[in-house]
């Protein structure tokens, strides 16, 4: 096998723990294997987030990361995007929130290590995938060997490595890996060529990525990329507006096949269900397993917790022992100098899409602004389990006991499978997929090693992961969520009763949560899942201050503007010039209260889209798909005490797919507007 020259995993014990400080393990050595990542002799299972350091402003990093790392992220992952720093030709960016080296910096004091994504093409739903646009008046094909283009990204690669220097792994630094280019279908000579010019120009790095989708027409050589896998509960990219469109569904299911026919149809097309030769000879790693979606003026989805907790226990029931999410944590585009950053139609590349001028929220398990939504807190107890049983987990075989090849919504028996090495097991479920009621299944006995677990009823929409020969027990009809200190930490599934079969041969039926203080037998803790979310997590309350704002309505909408579809055939988001017909409302602030307090203003609106403008000036933007309308107070200029709100009518048959939660009365009013945390 090949060995990877070094490797950070924060695997210390109470890593996940906010007051715990991880001492620093940069620079220790790790090796692979088929299974999974081996640091300092012991296998570990990381959880890797997604964050664009670029579309946060530098002042919030620290406190991100810090977030990220209490979710139970362990590795940073990050596109470095080329038109966010060199739009202008010659002209390179790396001040205020496009600074790198800030951001490695700041990874570094919080023990956290980087995966940089160093393109040249990233996508991440940017302008041209992150491609200057100046770039498509060379006359050279992109993507490619052409001596010309790889001339540029040579020069590229230059400048991100002074960001770098002296920060990569081998320097003590955060910096571990680069992935090269994204999605990337052809030979994988391109793949390679991209990685001698980086090692040329001094990138010296523990290992290096690619994504395992789509398949490549030629492999690159075994070892020298490890291929990193993802999957996503919806879409904005189809071109269909109904509901439950594409085949997202076959990610609901346990399979062995490690990739997915879904993602990024628009650029790649219709992809078989293959891999590339060899590939799964390296560990199962995912980078994008979707912890949300974003929306596209077009195609608006909405995604539930339990979306991308279903997602995780898949992944993990079928083999991954690295979950890496997109994203983690969403964010804001930069402003540009020549044009939007967002995606869209009308450029030169990438063209597929709408995106948001401003907004990369990705309802993502932290938000735009830091927000911790629904998900952060349902994803944190399987981040519990990977960091303490990883080592455990990551050489047990999966079993598959029940179809892998299912159709939408198919319902004949329990989504199941099983992970086992020797006498213990790990035994996962899932009776949920996304838009579908699955059925209750009843009368079932789960077995594994031997072992028969009491005849449950499995309720429709459970999800859960049940111990076979682990810590002491022979087997619980409850999740296992952490190990610490010698106490074992299981968490009560709804609507399923409680057993806990010791192997001492003392039997637990029908056990009650007790909570942190109290064992339930021995060394044996059984919480509520709202207690497993919010295990070893410390928050500090936030302070119940009353903030009011005031709102006049001071224009109505003019006309409606006609829709078209692009050249993608998808409905174009409005222009500016068709902002000037908005109806437009005036926020009142109190400044000086608001000075003092991090807090959120919160939207609600029926209509189409919405924007917010501060001293006439662009900051930030909406499609309306059932959620608020969200923004960060304190990001406005310190002389800002009124903002304008302008939102465009719903138009009555409108080419969009809005999801069952938005509000498709045509029109547009303003229903709620308050200031929140």
């Amino acid at each position: 096998m090949k060995h990877l020259k070094t490797f950070l995993l924060c695997v210390l014990a109470g890593m996940l723990h906010s007051s715990v400080v991880c001492a620093s393990v940069f620079g220790k050595t790790v090796t692979w294997d088929r299974h999974g990542l081996m640091f300092g002799g012991h296998r570990v299972c990381p959880v890797m987030g997604e964050v664009h350091y670029s579309r946060i402003p530098a002042a919030e990093w620290a406190d991100e990361v810090r977030k990220m790392r209490e979710g139970g992220v362990t590795i940073v992952a990050t596109y470095v995007f080329w038109n966010h720093i060199e739009e202008e030709e010659g002209i390179f960016r790396w001040d205020g929130q496009r600074d790198l080296r800030r951001f490695l910096d700041v990874c570094r004091e919080q023990d956290m290590p980087v995966v940089l994504r160093i393109g040249p093409f990233c996508h991440g739903e940017v302008r041209n995938g992150g491609i200057p646009d100046w770039m498509f008046t060379k006359g050279c094909k992109l993507r490619s060997q052409d001596k010309l283009f790889l001339g540029y990204v040579e020069r590229l690669y230059r400048q991100i490595f002074t960001q770098v220097q002296g920060l990569q792994w081998k320097d003590g630094g955060p910096l571990l890996a680069c992935q090269f280019d994204n999605e990337y279908r052809g030979s994988g000579d391109y793949l390679m060529a991209l990685k001698q010019m980086a090692l040329s120009v001094g990138f010296d790095l523990p290992f290096y990525t690619r994504t395992g989708w789509p398949a490549l027409s030629k492999p690159v050589p075994f070892g020298e990329m490890l291929p990193l896998y993802g999957d996503y509960a919806d879409g904005f990219w189809d071109k269909d507006t109904k509901e439950g469109v594409g085949n997202y569904y076959k990610a609901f299911n346990f399979k062995a096949f490690r990739s997915s026919t879904a993602i990024g149809t628009d650029l790649l097309g219709k992809q078989e269900a293959t891999v590339g030769r060899g590939d799964d000879d390296y560990p199962y790693f995912t980078c994008e397993l979707g912890g949300g979606m974003v929306t596209a003026y077009h195609r608006r989805p909405y995604i539930y917790a339990d979306d991308c907790y279903s997602l995780a226990i898949v992944k993990m029931g079928s083999g991954s022992n690295l979950l890496g999410y997109y994203m983690y944590h969403g964010g804001t585009n930069p402003e540009g100098r020549l044009h939007t950053l967002n995606e869209v139609q009308t450029s030169p590349g990438t063209a597929n899409n709408d995106l948001p001028v401003c907004t990369y929220d990705f309802q993502a398990p932290l938000g735009e602004f830091g927000q911790k939504n629904a998900s952060y807190y349902r994803l944190r107890p399987l981040h519990l389990f990977l960091h303490d049983y990883g080592e455990v987990l990551a050489t047990m075989e999966t079993t598959f006991p029940a179809a892998q090849d299912l159709d939408r919504g198919e319902d004949n028996g329990l989504r199941q499978a099983w992970r086992s090495e020797g006498s213990s097991a790990f035994i996962f479920v899932n009776n949920y997929e996304r838009f579908c009621r699955l059925s209750d299944k009843k009368d079932v006995v789960l077995e594994a090693c031997g072992v028969k677990l009491p005849k449950l009823t499995i309720p429709s929409g459970c999800m859960a992961i049940f111990p076979v020969n682990i810590d002491g027990m022979r087997y619980a009809t409850a999740q296992v969520v952490a190990k610490r200190d010698g106490k074992v930490y299981l968490m009560q599934v709804g609507g399923i009763p409680v057993s806990i079969g010791m192997q001492d041969g003392k039997t637990l039926r029908n056990v009650k949560p007790r909570g942190t203080d109290r064992p339930v037998y021995k060394h044996i803790y059984l919480l509520t899942q709202a207690e497993a979310e919010h295990l070893f997590l410390e928050e500090i309350p936030h302070e119940d201050i009353s903030l009011g704002v005031t709102c006049d309505k001071v224009k109505e909408a003019g006309p409606l503007r006609t829709i078209v579809k692009g050249r993608a055939k998808v409905a174009e988001a409005p222009k500016e010039a068709d902002w000037e017909q908005a109806a437009v409302y005036r926020i009142g602030l109190h400044r000086e209260a608001l000075s003092r307090f991090k807090r959120l203003l919160s939207i609600t609106y029926q209509g189409d889209c919405a924007r917010l403008y501060a001293n006439g000036r662009l900051v930030a933007d909406h499609f309306q798909y059932g959620r608020p309308f969200l923004f960060g107070l304190w990001r406005l200029p310190a002389d800002c005490t009124q903002l304008e709100l302008r939102i465009l009518p719903l138009q009555a048959d409108a080419p969009i797919y809005l999801p069952r939660e938005a509000d498709k009365t045509p029109g547009e009013q303003l229903k709620k507007i308050e200031v929140t945390y």
